[in-house]
């Protein structure tokens, strides 16, 4: 019995800390110096690495026309655990043509 209630007791402590504390996802990076610096039709994929460093997250992008693209995503958030209320987020998605130049971006910062 003085086990359980021992694990009880310790989960119940575990997760009273873990409702207080703050979590961070992703990697940070200013996101509007990166959208002034990438150029479309110019930046490449490798001078965004350079910049960034790896991305959070990679796939594909498939336009309309049958066109597919590389698609990278930079993200990073942080805020506390009990109230994501006050959460910074912050997201860069960068579509790259087969040659490895940027064709499109987008990015989005929450200022809470």
């Amino acid at each position: 019995m003085y086990s359980i209630s021992r694990t009880v007791s310790i989960s119940i402590m575990a997760l009273l800390l873990t409702a207080c504390g703050s979590v961070q996802v992703g990697r940070d990076f200013d996101a509007r110096s990166a959208g002034l610096k990438i150029e479309r039709g110019v930046t490449t994929q490798n001078q965004i690495r350079g910049w960034l460093g790896a991305p959070t997250g990679t796939g594909v992008n498939v336009d309309t026309g049958g066109e597919r693209f590389d698609e990278w995503t930079y993200y990073f958030a942080s805020g506390k655990l009990s109230d994501m209320s006050d959460a910074k987020v912050k997201t860069l998605q960068i579509k790259f043509d087969k040659q490895g130049v940027v064709r499109g971006y987008n990015w989005s910062v929450s200022d809470q």
